[in-house]
């Protein structure tokens, strides 16, 4: 039986190392290194399916723990899965809803079955298992979807950590075999171990083991500094199959993308950039931009001069700052169009820069430009 999700290697970049790749899924081809916008509760906050399109998103991500509580997989399944429930017919991955329950830690109880949690939107008792997740991201109908795991905190203690992360072993293994659709769906699983060199390397065994489509990487971008993120991807990315798809999960700053990219990360995702959008913060080619600063009142030129999307063909500082400070529902859309087409096209460029073999160059004068000094990269 054919794997519904596969890696097909193009290139190592002789600079850096980086990968160029393919991830081939049932609703198309993502080239990689991707970033995947994070669309929670299926859709990316204020944008179409066609404006993503149209700024060539590739994949996006929707998340199986806010699906389950509303409207519920049973609703996403009678629509005909996520793909038509959404009226999105390119790849879709679904988180397996761990990280958000395990973020309610005054609202959740763990045992080997699984978790007990309250409802953060009524307080309704309900319960993820390894079995369950699956059960719920088969009928979402994702092309790609995560194992269910346990997230340790940052810092957390080396017992706990080492208990946790065999415990997501033992999950990942209940995933695989109650995962009933693994002709139409690539289940992924999630390396765990903290910042622990031989708790990951053990994580990564056992993993590797099993034969997963896919491999993650989880508990990073949880509170621990930058370098030290980068330390377990130097250690743990080798670990992973050369063969297989790698995903960061959780991380999206401009520089963090670039590094993980050098550290051989095909796909990440991250909610940063809707987000920050939201308070009126853009990413630029000169680095991060506040709009609702006093100083843009009257700047009539656009958000980024290098930048060719939506808004900054058509609208300038001064009326964005104006929506913003407003509150209008038009100046986060124009924020967030910006900031999700700056992210794409850093990651075109990365691929480019992999392509002709300088992508250690890209990022330093990417650096440069951005305005991040050693210590706010992490070094």
């Amino acid at each position: 039986m054919a794997a519904a999700v596969t890696y097909e290697p193009i290139k190592t970049c002789k600079q850096s190392g980086a990968r160029l790749g393919k991830v081939h899924t049932p609703h198309g081809v993502i080239e990689t290194p991707a970033f995947m916008p994070v669309g929670t509760q299926a859709t990316v906050k204020t944008m179409s399916p066609e404006e993503l399109k149209t700024m060539d998103a590739q994949i996006i991500l929707s998340n199986t723990y806010h699906l389950f509580i509303r409207p519920g997989h049973d609703i996403v399944k009678a629509a005909g899965g996520l793909h038509k429930f959404m009226n999105w017919d390119r790849p879709i991955l679904t988180d397996s809803g761990g990280f958000q329950v395990f973020s309610l830690s005054n609202m959740r109880k763990i045992t080997e079955e699984g978790v007990t949690f309250k409802s953060h939107l009524n307080g309704d008792k309900l319960f993820l298992s390894p079995e369950v997740a699956m059960e719920i991201q088969n009928a979402l109908g994702s092309d790609i979807m995560m194992a269910f795991d346990e997230c340790p905190p940052f810092p957390a203690e080396y017992d706990y950590v080492k208990k946790s992360l065999e415990r997501t072993t033992r999950w990942a293994e209940r995933c695989l075999k109650s995962h009933s659709r693994p002709e139409d769906q690539g289940l992924f699983a999630i390396i765990q171990g903290g910042m622990h060199e031989d708790l990951r390397r053990l994580s990564a065994e056992q993993l590797t083991s099993m034969d997963f489509p896919g491999y993650a990487i989880g508990g990073l971008s949880v509170g621990e500094p930058k370098h030290l993120m980068y330390e377990v991807l130097d250690y743990t990315t080798p670990l992973m199959p050369a063969n297989k798809p790698r995903y960061l999960m959780g991380v999206g700053s401009p520089d963090a993308l670039i590094e993980g990219a050098i550290r051989g990360i095909d796909m990440f995702d991250c909610v940063l950039p809707t987000r920050i959008a939201r308070n009126g913060t853009c990413m630029t080619s000169e680095g991060r931009l506040v709009i609702r600063n006093a100083k843009h009142a009257t700047d009539f030129g656009p958000l980024d001069p290098k930048c060719s999307c939506y808004t900054c063909k058509n609208y300038s500082r001064a009326y964005i700052r104006h929506l913003i400070k407003a509150d209008e529902t038009f100046g986060i859309r124009l924020t967030t169009i910006h900031n999700l087409h700056f992210l794409l096209q850093l990651m075109r460029d990365v691929r480019g820069a992999i392509q002709e073999d300088r992508l250690l160059d890209f990022r330093d004068e990417f650096f440069a430009s951005y305005g991040l000094n050693d210590n706010e990269r992490g070094f």
